[in-house]
């Protein structure tokens, strides 16, 4: 069953041929456009099923101002970004704004299915070891802002954060269960808990936005407990 969805670049011509080559694969492209900076006005006009959001700077700042919006405005839609073999501080940067998945632009187009159909599914559509680097990077505490993590964590009981901890350690609800020795529905509810508090929609960006604003060395402290005195 064909996706409806938006193509979005910076340059014409690459969304243009993008879109030709999925229209003939059965999906129904809504919108071929350029630039990227105009991609919240159509998403919130049209609200495709997928946007496809094509940038060749993603670690230049501002660059995923848009998929900031659409995630606020349209979270409907999922956005899979489109870009250049990039560093682990531009993948890290669109999972933090919101998208659901990255995929370089020189992929097949059998792959740009795929994460879209990973995306509608609320998969993160990235490849390991791009996400690996991202995470890496995002983890380095020189540069972490620290206000915002300290905010974030008097949201959450000391439960609930050793949940963000699992979370972001890559354990599914049956291994959260199992290692916190509680029944698989109320580690779920758990999760569900943490995503509402912090406000993000899925557990990858709630491991983003933890390990960009501090939140989720603070929550490790936690899930350890005080250090021993002496």
């Amino acid at each position: 069953m064909g996706v409806r969805l938006m193509v979005v670049d910076d340059h014409r011509l690459l969304a243009e041929a993008l879109a030709s080559a999925l229209k003939l694969r059965g999906h129904r492209v809504l919108a071929a456009a350029a630039p990227t900076s105009g991609a919240a006005d159509l998403v919130v006009g049209r609200a495709p099923d997928v946007c496809l959001f094509g940038t060749a700077s993603p670690a230049a700042p501002g660059t995923f101002d848009p998929v900031v919006r659409i995630r606020r405005e349209r979270p409907q839609t999922a956005v899979v970004v489109l870009g250049p073999v990039p560093s682990p501080r531009g993948i890290a940067a669109a999972f933090a704004a919101g998208a659901a998945g990255y995929v370089r632009h020189d992929e097949r187009i059998e792959g740009v299915e795929r994460a879209m159909a990973k995306a509608r599914s609320g998969e993160a559509a990235v490849a390991p070891q791009l996400l690996q680097g991202a995470f890496a990077e995002l983890l380095d505490p020189a540069a972490q802002p620290d206000d915002e993590g300290r905010r974030l964590l008097r949201l959450l009981t000391p439960r609930e954060a050793e949940v963000l901890v699992r979370v972001a350690e890559g354990e599914d609800t049956r291994l959260i269960a199992a290692g916190m020795r509680i029944a698989p529905s109320t580690a779920r509810t758990h999760v569900q808990r943490v995503l509402m508090k912090l406000g993000v929609g899925s557990r990858l960006e709630a491991a983003a936005l933890a390990a960009r604003t501090g939140l989720l060395d603070r929550a490790a402290v936690v899930r350890r407990g005080p250090e021993p005195a002496g």
